[in-house]
């Protein structure tokens, strides 16, 4: 890799050349005045990055000294409180206030919804998220499990069609009734004097709520779409009787579209694997495309070659004539990485590499400097950043201060971007109103990650015992309170009608039918947006908040006294004193072992972040860096306490090598690991678990990205 210096620093060539050729132009920000702006960020808060760094490890140390110490003779929850409270792991709680968070786009702050998160360096990934605003309702049910069943064979099945037809116009008598008659009845919809008319065989009739009535699209007498709205949602009836399933359908209704996807996270984080310039500017480039609309894919389909764009918003007329617009596109954010990695994109004046957190920052920003001045594709006022893995309080004041550094390089008003805090750590958890005090001016976005926060659970508390098997942390009562707390406390700060409270991701994308039984728990549970692995989990996921008014909720949370107490928060998820059975323990070691391995053998040879890993039982789990997280530590954990050998590991992660060289024996640019000694693949993954103790917070970036490194160093990857 080629270095140019700039401003005191070393910069990639190829970085270099996207900065001053791609990134810039149209920004009015002069390449000059950018170099001497990343050079300040770093003298600025490199040192300071390095230095919270050190005090998560100081506090770790403290906290592994204490369970130590404590093994004869266990400390009560009060004893570790206070111990807690000494040594500033937590912080004191300030009083009441509200967030001060302005110029928030509606998506965020109003209206309730599916949120994305896809891998940025995937451009079709990404374009298909952004595109996921809007989907087909009709599509969704028949094309999933969503109904109980998968479609069998290529053709269309008419019965499988009117049993999604059926359930759809069940939606419809749900969500935006009908009086007197339900959308199965009616026979054709025009608007007069203003109003939707519905007509049917016994007659009229109109909306049960005329306010559910926003629009047409088309002729008034005959339109071709219907723009109706629930709980801030919209719903379009597209009537087209010359359609292969209009034709079929006595009103002509050819499909719902139902706004989906509201926001989208565009990930430069844990779904991807950038490890070097390269990477990054792949990365960089996606987003800015996305910022300026120039982001394209071609691919082929059935045969023919086709190209991905951003959607284009829907016009339509409104009930009183006047012609409108729906935006077409989801309300992207772009997550930035943390703060602990590093990257040789950029090497400091004492040869380091930069923080890759700076970097994202300042480069992530400047994308979103194209869509302020003249594209507003996303927002007219706004960048919006999730910042993700901060440790606490210190630490999001730390992130918002770069944050005001970076508005200050690109000439921006002050709280232009606005932070999303991922509350996915244990220090952040525990003092999350303290950490929402610190971004109180531009935080838009807070919500729970049950999966990294699973694992720093884990390794937080590694030294107080044997940890539970990984499927029954989901039923602990630390991480039920933890849900409760995250949305009770951002309520508490202002959250509602400023910012979104959101709830973690449905993992498995091939089971819609269980998610639609499963994730209605989540807009009940006060929250206005969750994540979801697909467009088409998106679309079906929509329903929920038809059936459920967020705000309602939100209401009933801030009537009552604060749900859940700090001491459950704090209880640590310790194993039965007997511990498990054998066949359980070999089970959990296979299980944990064929998933790391899954996801590490395409994230080290094939540079994904983030993909479908078959588990044990071949069922299609999404797996990103905190599920690697999560089982990593946990064998760890059984390492270090004495439950496992190394050899009884080793043998299990040979295993189910076998079993994912056969999962993926159709890819052929699959490198098998069953032999292990060559595989750096398979290296990488027995580091995350016989070095996952001493891993930082037990991350696993680390060694990740170390392997993958020297894959391409290896093999000659660019």
């Amino acid at each position: 890799m080629g270095y140019v210096e700039k401003s005191g620093l070393q910069v990639a060539e190829e970085l270099v050349d996207f900065t001053e050729q791609r990134l810039l132009p149209g920004t009015g920000i002069a390449a000059q005045s950018f170099w001497a702006g990343l050079s300040d960020l770093a003298d600025r808060f490199a040192g300071r990055n390095e230095d919270a760094l050190k005090k998560r490890e100081e506090l770790q140390e403290a906290i592994d000294r204490f369970h130590v110490a404590h093994r004869s003779n266990p400390a009560n929850a009060a004893e570790y409180r206070a111990f807690l409270d000494q040594i500033g792991y937590l912080v004191e709680e300030g009083p009441d206030f509200q967030i001060e968070t302005q110029n928030v786009d509606p998506e965020i702050a109003l209206v309730s919804g599916p949120q994305l998160v896809v891998p940025v360096m995937n451009a079709r990934f990404a374009l298909n998220a952004a595109n996921a605003r809007w989907g087909s309702l009709y599509d969704a049910l028949y094309g999933s499990d969503a109904l109980g069943s998968l479609p069998e064979g290529k053709g269309y099945d008419p019965a499988r069609g009117q049993q999604v037809i059926d359930w759809a116009k069940n939606f419809l008598d749900q969500s935006v009734p009908l009086d007197g008659a339900s959308h199965a009845d009616v026979t054709g919809y025009t608007v007069t004097d203003g109003a939707l008319v519905a007509q049917t065989d016994r007659g009229q009739a109109r909306l049960a709520d005329p306010a559910a009535f926003t629009g047409y699209i088309g002729n008034a007498d005959a339109p071709a779409g219907i723009v109706l709205v629930n709980h801030g949602l919209h719903i379009i009836i597209d009537v087209d009787r010359d359609h292969a399933i209009g034709k079929t359908d006595k009103a002509g209704v050819a499909d719902l579209r139902l706004e989906s996807a509201l926001s989208a996270i565009m990930d430069c984080e844990d779904s991807v694997a950038a490890v070097d310039a390269t990477d990054k500017v792949l990365a960089y480039g996606n987003w800015l495309g996305l910022m300026d609309g120039t982001l394209e894919e071609s691919f082929e389909k059935g045969g023919k070659q086709m190209t991905r764009r951003l959607a284009g918003d829907i016009d339509y007329t409104t009930a009183d004539g006047q012609a409108a617009t729906l935006k077409g596109r989801a309300l992207m954010f772009v997550r930035n990485v943390g703060h602990l990695m590093t990257n040789p994109a950029v090497l400091l004046s004492d040869g380091k590499e930069i923080p890759e957190g700076l970097l994202d920052a300042l480069y992530t920003v400047t994308a979103g400097v194209h869509d302020l001045k003249g594209k507003q594709l996303n927002s007219e006022s706004s960048v919006y950043v999730v910042k993700p893995k901060m440790h606490g309080p210190e630490e999001v004041a730390l992130t918002d201060e770069i944050f005001g550094a970076v508005e200050d390089i690109l000439g921006l008003p002050r709280y232009t971007v606005k932070l999303g805090i991922m509350d996915e750590e244990r220090r952040t958890s525990a003092n999350l109103k303290e950490c929402i005090r610190a971004g109180r001016h531009r935080v838009a976005f807070v919500n729970t990650g049950f999966l990294d926060r699973t694992g720093d659970e884990i390794h937080t508390s590694m030294e107080a015992g044997v940890m539970k098997r990984k499927a029954q942390m989901k039923d602990e009562n630390w991480l039920s309170a933890y849900e409760d707390r995250n949305v009770d406390i951002a309520l508490a700060c202002g959250f509602q009608g400023k910012g979104q409270i959101g709830k973690g991701m449905w993992a498995m994308p091939d089971r819609m039918e269980a998610m639609l039984e499963a994730k209605i728990g989540h807009p009940k549970s006060g929250a206005n947006c969750a994540w979801v692995p697909s467009p088409t989990a998106a679309t079906l996921h929509a329903t929920h908040y038809h059936q459920v008014s967020v705000k309602d909720r939100q209401d009933q949370i801030l009537a009552q006294v604060p749900r859940r107490s700090l001491s459950e928060l704090l209880e640590i998820p310790l194993a039965p004193s007997n511990i498990y059975p054998d066949e359980e323990i070999d089970a959990e070691i296979l299980n944990n072992a064929q998933g790391i391995l899954g996801y590490v053998v395409r994230w080290v040879d094939q540079g994904v972040g983030c993909s479908k890993v078959p588990d044990i039982n071949d069922v299609g789990q999404m797996e990103d860096r905190a599920t690697c997280r999560i089982s990593s530590q946990m064998l760890a954990n059984w390492l270090h306490h004495g439950v496992i050998s190394e050899d009884r590991v080793m043998e299990a992660m040979k295993k189910a090598a076998a079993i994912v060289d056969r999962q993926n024996a159709g890819d052929p640019n699959y490198l098998p690991m069953a032999e292990g000694a060559d595989s750096l693949a398979f290296q990488a993954a027995c580091d995350l678990v016989f070095k996952g103790r001493e891993q930082p917070s037990g991350y696993t970036e680390p060694l990740l990205h170390s392997y993958r490194l020297k894959f391409k160093d290896k093999h000659g990857v660019a």
